[in-house]
């Protein structure tokens, strides 16, 4: 099936499962591809939904009661990601006759040649003619919002000391852990560079930030100048990412490791319990290209190429069409 060229201002689904994370990855590439994306979030239908994807009998008459209706006119564009729209994204393809062209993100667990494209992280050590690398995850940080969130957010935050610091927190999944005991020794170490160095911190929790770490950072910080959101008002992540001097993020997040490192600031990493092979490539290769480094409780300086591997991605998207047309 031979996909014809994406028109200027293509139809642009995007499917997930409904994980933030790899959703916005999947906007963040239609937009840098000049599409404006529908946003369609599926979930097939027991037992389906546990079986391999490949193994759905009807996907696209098989997806829940609550989620969004996949039906024709089918898009120019498809980019889906997450284990439960890879069953939807073949059947789509097959169903439009290869007019929707299909892209994958991440490692969907079948034969590649399934879809068009696949852009996968290079610590998932996949290969095939279609598939695109990036170091990292993709995303929406572009010039034009920092630019905007940096405005946005530098009045609030004008009483803060430099250096500042952005502090990104995660928490547990299904290969690391962080223990309230994990959280007491980061604040400390938080706290102990604020006094040392003069920093202002500004601190994120994330969903999977559990209560109690929260808490112990928020004990230790006490008195000094930082701010940690409480969840209210406007998401200040963007603002981070365009006002802080440095970012320090807990290695369970590829996404907000690979966001921060669009900067070209230093990025630190905070080591948790557990972690696995794919985690330790991502993060070896992030050290070895001189991005990151562990978080120890200081400030240090440094600068590299800022990533920018959405819009590469997007770029090798392009060209691969205009080799398609000859």
């Amino acid at each position: 099936m031979n996909a014809p060229p994406l028109p200027p201002s293509p139809v642009c689904w995007v499917v997930s499962d409904g994980k933030i994370g790899m959703e916005s990855q999947c906007i963040g590439l239609a937009e840098a591809l000049g599409a404006a994306p529908v946003v369609k979030r599926v979930q097939v239908r027991r037992p389906w939904r546990w079986m391999p994807s490949l193994w759905v009998p009807n996907p696209l008459a098989s997806l829940g009661p609550k989620k969004d209706r996949l039906t024709p006119p089918w898009p120019d564009l498809l980019i889906a990601s997450g284990r439960q729209s890879v069953a939807v994204s073949t059947a789509i393809r097959a169903a439009s006759k290869g007019a929707t062209f299909t892209i994958q993100i991440q490692n969907p667990a079948v034969d590649p040649a399934l879809f068009d494209i696949i852009v996968a992280p290079s610590h998932d050590r996949l290969n095939g003619p279609n598939i695109i690398e990036t170091l990292g995850g993709m995303n929406r940080v572009t010039a034009a919002r920092l630019h905007e969130a940096a405005a946005h957010f530098a009045p609030l935050w004008s009483d803060l000391p430099r250096p500042l610091v952005a502090v990104m927190l995660g928490g547990g999944n299904k290969v690391y852990r962080m223990s309230e005991k994990r959280g007491e020794i980061l604040g400390r170490q938080l706290a102990d560079m604020a006094r040392r160095e003069g920093a202002g911190l500004l601190v994120t929790p994330s969903r999977r930030t559990a209560p109690e770490v929260l808490q112990a950072i928020r004990r230790a910080l006490d008195g000094l100048p930082a701010r940690i959101w409480d969840g209210g008002g406007g998401n200040p992540y963007m603002g981070y990412l365009a006002l802080a001097d440095a970012m320090i993020v807990t290695a369970d997040s590829v996404n907000m490791v690979s966001e921060a490192a669009t900067t070209g600031k230093p990025v630190f990493i905070v080591e948790l319990e557990g972690g696995s092979r794919k985690f330790s490539r991502f993060h070896t290769d992030m050290r070895d290209k001189g991005i990151t480094r562990p978080f120890e409780g200081r400030l240090e300086t440094w600068s590299y190429t800022p990533l920018q591997e959405t819009a590469r991605a997007a770029a090798e998207i392009r060209r691969r069409f205009a080799d398609r047309l000859g």
